[in-house]
């Protein structure tokens, strides 16, 4: 940990704390991590951040970012030193509808059970977004051309989730660009880092 530096209470297979850690990295911002159960969390994290989501960032001066993309937007307006906000405004409505749309159907593929929906209905509409960033992604390179962006990040955590659903059906839509694209987040050393396993945190110290 180094000292002054902002505290992230995480989780580390929820896609929100995914994206704000990849834009943590890529600002190369260190942070205290400190990893949470979402069926157990913390009353140091409840306090700074009442509605019990992740992730939570509290920085040096005491002021609490709540949600991911203002931990994202705080991170690379430090330091964005390869230009992930370089095509501005234009992410916006995309990441929107990732957040949107395609999160309930999402859940509702996922967790068909608890939501009681039909897994197949949540697919095929989850499925025209995917088809939609394929169509991007055809040519190669990332969502807002050659190089990768805020909205790479922001997007790519949600996709490895309705993908590792069933990865069968995912790869029988035959998107190739959407899972080349993929795949090569999955595979980069940046996932590998924000994807390291961290022990539980209390506030006496790492429960294991």
């Amino acid at each position: 940990m180094s000292a002054g530096a902002p505290i992230l209470y995480s989780f580390r297979r929820c896609p929100y704390a995914m994206r704000a850690r990849l834009a943590l990295h890529a600002a190369g911002i260190a942070v205290e991590h400190r990893e949470i159960l979402l069926r157990d969390k913390p009353q140091a994290m409840l306090d700074a951040s009442p509605k019990g989501t992740v992730p939570v960032l509290v920085l040096p001066d005491g002021r609490v970012l709540e949600e991911s993309l203002d931990v994202a937007h705080w991170a690379l307006a430090q330091n964005d030193p390869e230009d992930w906000l370089a095509p501005g405004d234009e992410m916006a409505p995309l990441i929107a509808r990732c957040d949107g749309d395609f999160k309930h159907h999402l859940d509702r593929y996922k967790y068909a059970t608890r939501h009681d929906t039909d897994p197949a209905e949540h697919f095929e509409a989850g499925s025209a977004f995917l088809a939609e960033l394929d169509a991007r992604l055809s040519g190669g390179g990332q969502l807002f051309g050659a190089r990768m962006s805020l909205a790479d990040a922001a997007i790519f955590p949600f996709v490895r989730q309705f993908a590792h659903t069933d990865r069968e059906a995912f790869d029988g839509l035959g998107l190739s660009g959407v899972s080349r694209w993929l795949d090569d987040h999955l595979a980069s050393p940046r996932f590998a880092a924000v994807m390291a396993k961290h022990p539980l945190w209390s506030p006496d110290g790492p429960t294991g």
